[in-house]
């Protein structure tokens, strides 16, 4: 027997191949959109791909399951709550099925989601792994508020907490503590608060230090999950529905994205995604072009400013960036919405001013200073004394609440999301300087911790 854990960095997103030496056979579990590196592991082992397993519809990527299962022949098991849209075989608890010497069971494990089920993998009736989707992560818990409008069973955050406290008390906890704990998710993710680095864990390890399964009562276990959970990306609820009707093929969805010659015309009133790093953006961009970098997390950050409806353009750096960020919107199943995709701007016409930092940090009172930092980071890490917090998730919806009587600056944390936010605020503020504090909002955190 093997265990393969797969790792999408961008998306903080594990999935595994288990291979049954003896029966040449692979089970799957919670595949991403791509489907190769699952074909080219089966061809290495000489091996078919016989079972793909989903945990629960995600939210955060789109899955390869539909594909996989077209191209191989495999079963998908998927819990019948679920209401899947494409032929599966239903696998909740009381539900197994063997390959070789090894057993995979079904535990219906609800609190991420109504429909969310773990899978306990025994050889020669001794369990050896449970795969716990985004029920448990290493060091933390699903979180239970992205279903309360999405998918086919909703619940509200409160009714899904309270199931994730039992679920894990009554059916995780009781497996042996050595039986290895292999979740979707690691740290990064958004599906979950406070994530481990690690990758894997045990379930004694896990009762000895994961603060969510310690000694609590129900009442304070749901009042310490609902609290200070992360932004709900816009495009959650549409992986949700796209996952449980099955994404298309990935690489034809790839191919269909239309490739634009880098002078293109452009439909007005598209939004533009121009990715270029933000020094090059700021000295010349199509007019009210969105800077979402490449770097950092750009599927989450360009399903959280694009919504799920939204056409757009695709700006590149060069050609193998371009198809790279392709490939990563397709993660999210928004390939679809790409209007074309380009190299460079076809425009220079916009640009944004540079700072004065030395200016900014000895008058800071002539600026108004916008924080697009989660709440939690402003509430517990503050930098400047009546800046104003929206959220970069928030920003397009409400740009129109910053004051327009000083010039505007804005920031984060390290420089990534304030290229963005400023690209955001600066068409929403015809007239007003807005001014992008980037990197150097650094050396003020450095005076703030000193303070």
């Amino acid at each position: 027997m093997k265990i393969e854990q797969f790792e999408d960095k961008g998306l903080a997103h594990f999935s595994y191949a288990i291979f049954s030496e003896c029966a040449r056979e692979i089970v799957l579990i919670d595949p991403a959109r791509n489907p190769q590196p699952y074909y080219d592991y089966a061809q290495a082992h000489d091996a078919k791909i016989i079972s793909v397993i989903e945990t629960h519809p995600h939210a955060d990527f789109v899955s390869s399951h539909l594909e996989l299962a077209q191209t191989t022949g495999a079963v998908i098991r998927v819990s019948k709550l679920l209401g899947a849209d494409y032929p599966h075989e239903a696998f909740d608890e009381g539900d197994s099925f063997t390959s070789g010497k090894l057993t995979f069971r079904a535990l219906n494990t609800p609190g991420h989601s109504p429909d969310s089920i773990s899978i306990v993998l025994s050889r020669e009736g001794q369990d050896v792994a449970v795969f716990t989707g985004d029920t448990l992560f290493i060091g933390d818990v699903g979180r239970p508020d992205l279903r309360e409008s999405a998918g086919n069973l909703t619940a509200k955050r409160e009714e899904l907490a309270r199931q994730m406290y039992h679920s894990l008390r009554n059916k995780l906890m009781p497996l042996a503590g050595e039986v290895l704990v292999y979740p979707a998710h690691g740290a990064g993710s958004l599906c979950g608060k406070a994530l481990s680095g690690a990758s894997s864990s045990t379930m004694a390890d896990e009762k000895f230090g994961n603060p969510m399964l310690r000694e609590l009562s129900e009442e304070a276990f749901v009042q310490e999950l609902l609290q200070d959970q992360p932004f709900i990306p816009k495009y959650f609820g549409h992986d949700v529905a796209l996952n449980k009707a099955g994404a298309p093929a990935y690489a034809p969805s790839v191919q269909q994205v239309k490739r634009l010659a880098a002078n293109a015309p452009l439909a007005p009133g598209v939004v533009v995604v121009d990715t270029r790093p933000e020094a090059e953006f700021k000295k010349g961009h199509v007019a009210g072009a969105f800077n979402i970098q490449q770097g950092g997390k750009f599927e989450t950050w360009l399903g959280s400013i694009i919504g799920p409806e939204e056409p757009f353009y695709l700006v590149g750096a060069d050609e193998a960036t371009l198809e790279d960020l392709i490939q990563k919107t397709a993660k999210i199943g928004y390939e679809t919405l790409i209007k074309g995709a380009l190299v460079g701007s076809p425009s220079a016409e916009a640009t944004l001013p540079k700072l004065d930092v030395e200016q900014f940090r000895q008058h800071p009172g002539q600026y108004t200073i916008v924080d697009i930092r989660s709440a939690t980071e402003h509430r517990d890490e503050p930098l400047f004394a009546g800046s104003l917090s929206i959220p970069l998730p928030e920003l397009r919806e409400r740009a129109t609440e910053i004051p327009t009587d000083k010039p505007v600056v804005v920031h984060c944390a390290g420089g990534y999301r304030s290229a963005a936010g400023s690209s955001i605020v600066a068409p929403a503020l015809p007239g007003t300087p807005v001014l992008d504090l980037g990197e150097a909002v650094k050396s003020f955190q450095s005076a703030a911790a000193q303070h």
